[in-house]
């Protein structure tokens, strides 16, 4: 599933592309490299909130452990 994400910097569309119609985690815009932490449910952004460099890192571990344990 492709679900269009707005910047909220640049307000330059992009795509995320989803097994599942919910997701949090990070998001970077693929124009302006903005960091943000999105929240989607049923393919609908519900929230979108800056990040820094190094939450953005922490997520993207925190997301890589979750990957990594739901395939075993």
């Amino acid at each position: 599933m492709l679900v269009k994400i707005k910047c909220a910097d640049c307000n330059t569309e992009g795509t995320i592309s989803l097994l599942e119609t919910s997701y949090q985690g990070p998001y970077r815009c693929w124009k302006c490299r903005g960091l943000f932490s999105i929240q989607l449910h049923n393919g609908q952004l519900k929230s979108c909130d800056p990040l820094s460099q190094e939450e953005f890192e922490k997520l993207q571990e925190i997301d890589a452990l979750k990957k990594k344990f739901k395939r075993d």
